[in-house]
């Protein structure tokens, strides 16, 4: 129903974000970098990375003291190792290239059901439930008529939005979504 509205609004006030116009490595980073992060402080640190490490297996080969430093105060460090985890086995064991489903995905060190969906949606274009905190905060609101979304989504409300994903440009509505919460229904 609102579909259109919001990704027409989505086409004319996305903000530029260097991991909307990325391949898959550069997705995968941006989406470990943003878990509980926002993204002005995910922006310069992403760039830096991304020109240090453009590929899993250039962090692949990078001491865990390195990883830490780059990371710098993004939080969190454990992510930092977690995804340096996730460049060596995409490099040793999958050649280099990174699922693109999210089972194979969710096999990943630190990649779990939420991160799956995102690369899914924003590295391969593909239907998937994108279901971060800003996206239920909108559904919340537009659907649910409450303000505020309950802690953790439940299987019926994963259930009732799974049926919101267009079959056309499941990846769009995800950003638009992501983006209308993120920057105006906050």
């Amino acid at each position: 129903m609102f579909e259109k509205e919001i990704t027409s609004w989505f086409k004319k006030n996305k903000r530029d974000l260097p991991w909307r116009k990325t391949d898959a490595w550069g997705v995968l980073v941006s989406e470990f970098m943003l878990q509980q992060t926002p993204v002005n402080r995910v922006l310069p640190i992403y760039e830096e990375w991304m020109k240090r490490w453009p590929t899993a297996s250039s962090l692949a080969k990078a001491t865990p003291a390195q990883v830490i430093t780059a990371w710098g105060r993004l939080g969190y460090p454990r992510r930092a190792l977690r995804l340096h985890e996730c460049a060596k086995e995409i490099t040793t064991n999958l050649g280099g290239k990174i699922p693109e489903n999210e089972a194979e995905l969710r096999a990943l060190p630190g990649i779990g059901e939420y991160t799956a969906a995102a690369i899914t949606a924003f590295a391969f274009e593909k239907r998937s439930l994108v279901l971060d905190i800003n996206i239920r905060r909108l559904y919340a609101r537009l659907f649910d008529g409450v303000e505020t979304p309950t802690q953790a989504a439940t299987k019926v409300e994963k259930s009732r939005y799974e049926e919101l994903v267009p079959k056309r440009e499941p990846h769009v509505w995800a950003a638009a979504s992501m983006e209308l919460g993120a920057v105006i229904c906050t």
